[in-house]
């Protein structure tokens, strides 16, 4: 298939008169254009420029529904080179970054709901129910914080952000039946980016599982087939259960992971789930595998450990040993889906207010408090952390979490 064919269509669009992060969209046909580029640095270039377009830190925007289609057209085509970049940046575009839909899946009846709710909202309504948040504000500085979203917030345009979210969304989900295909792809990396984009897509989970039984009936490569486990989970494919067991207790370290956090997602729990999960917090399997894991940035100990936070279930003390365990191993980026883990199963939804005296404290809490004081400076310099640790109302600087934990100083 040639450019005019798979690309047929895109001059055709008023790009200009649609927006993107940076305004009028008028590069976006040149950059998929781009993407059929014979140089991989033009292709390489593109596709970062895309990101920062269309996809920017995680929004979307009017004009990012509009690439979707041609976006999925260049992926199915075997011509175009570097495919798997391009089913990663549709899964990117239809959800944003993954981590705030994980462990439990992309919940598509609550977003409509939301969107449907937005809609109808009286806008002096909702400013109203602001205020009424500020004021419940327990101490001034979380007074301050409220009181800036509140001055932030315009409801007109907060719509507009969620219904190009949301736009965006049911474009990639309109190309899934095509894309679906990729899961018979030659190549193992657009398979397993494929598995990973099935995941998001609960509305279309009955074609989608059947799919990913089949691949899962063949495939030789650990990384999709890790990823397509993980996929099947999300979509609820209780029938895979039997066969999830089987890698539970099979001799691949990554493939175990992925089925207890399948299984887990399920809602099958057990002692030996339980101690998969516990287990990959402190010492996860080996990611490094080509293709590798795509969920949470491919962070095996992260998965793990958000799985048993999220769980209902009481767990056993050791498993809250093994996320702390693993928090302490974790720096920088790593760390921030770990701490909210940890603070999760520690001090549960709700943060102490006003913040108890430290030896008031369960032992557990004391414990995620020191490990958290015992970081490095290169991670409490990340205000992404410093963030985590002050929605739980902890000291939120290095040197105060240190003393409120009894800790020496650093020097």
């Amino acid at each position: 298939m040639g450019d005019r064919d798979v690309l047929a269509g895109l001059d055709e669009i008023d790009w200009a008169a649609l927006s993107h992060a940076y305004g009028p969209a008028n590069d976006v046909p040149g950059l998929l254009k781009a993407l059929r580029s014979e140089s991989h640095d033009e292709r390489e270039r593109a596709v970062h420029e895309l990101y920062g377009n269309i996809f920017h830190q995680g929004s979307r925007y009017q004009a990012t529904a509009y690439a979707v289609p041609f976006l999925a057209r260049l992926a199915v085509d075997p011509a175009t080179p570097d495919r798997q970049e391009i089913v990663h940046l549709l899964a990117s575009v239809a959800i944003g970054y993954d981590e705030a839909y994980l462990p439990r899946g992309v919940d598509i009846a609550g977003w409509r709901a939301e969107i449907g709710r937005m809609r109808a909202a009286d806008p002096a309504e909702e400013l109203r129910k602001i205020d009424e948040w500020v004021e419940a504000a327990q101490d001034e500085g979380e007074r301050r914080a409220r009181s800036w979203r509140r001055d932030m917030y315009d409801h007109a345009e907060s719509l507009r952000y969620a219904q190009d979210e949301l736009g965006a969304y049911d474009a990639v989900r309109a190309e899934i039946p095509g894309l679906r295909r990729l899961l018979g792809d030659d190549n193992p990396e657009t398979r397993s980016a494929t598995a990973y984009l099935l995941s998001w897509f609960p509305e279309e989970a009955a074609d989608s599982v059947l799919a990913l039984r089949t691949l899962l009936g063949s495939e030789t490569v650990t990384g999709v087939t890790a990823n397509a486990i993980i996929s099947a989970g999300l979509l609820s494919d209780a029938e895979l259960i039997p066969r999830l067991r089987e890698h539970l207790g099979g001799p691949e370290p990554l493939l175990r992971w992925a089925a207890a956090v399948a299984l887990a997602r399920l809602d099958v729990l057990d002692p030996e789930i339980i101690g998969a999960l516990a287990s990959a917090s402190v010492d996860p399997p080996e990611a490094d595998a080509v293709p590798g894991v795509h969920f949470l940035e491919g962070d095996p100990r992260a998965y793990a450990s958000q799985t048993l936070a999220a769980l209902d279930a009481k767990l056993p003390a050791e498993s809250v040993d093994s996320v702390l365990e693993g928090l302490s191993r974790s720096a920088e980026v790593a760390t921030f889906s770990m701490a909210t883990a940890a603070l999760r199963l520690t001090f549960g939804e709700g943060a102490p207010r006003p913040l108890p005296p430290f030896e008031e404290l369960t032992e557990p809490q004391q414990r995620v408090v020191r490990v958290l004081a015992e970081l490095g400076p290169e991670t409490w310099r990340w205000g992404n952390f410093v963030e985590i640790v002050r929605a739980w109302n902890l000291p939120s600087t290095h040197a105060e979490c240190r003393a409120y934990a009894g800790l020496d100083a650093l020097t």
